[in-house]
């Protein structure tokens, strides 16, 4: 983990930001004293990327399944709600 100067990362903090997101830590110091640990963000998934890692989970039957049930009583028709 690398250790700043709060003076070098407010001369520097694109540089140091962009060490963060490749995955360094880095603590900031004032006067001696640490005032922020800066360290990479958690990493997010997006809804494809969580669907695509369930492909092939489920046997062809259960899948089928649960799509009819979180269809529910829900129909695919097209309904005009002003009339």
């Amino acid at each position: 983990m690398q250790v700043i100067r709060a003076s070098e990362l407010a001369r520097k903090t694109s540089e140091i930001l962009e060490r963060v997101v490749m995955g360094e830590s880095v603590r900031v110091m004032r006067n001696r004293t640490e005032v922020a640990h800066l360290v990479p963000a958690r990493r997010t998934m997006t809804c494809q990327q969580a669907i695509a890692g369930l492909v092939g989970q489920l046997p062809p039957g259960e899948g089928e399944a649960w799509l009819r049930e979180s269809r529910g009583d829900f129909d695919e028709g097209i309904r005009n709600p002003w009339e």
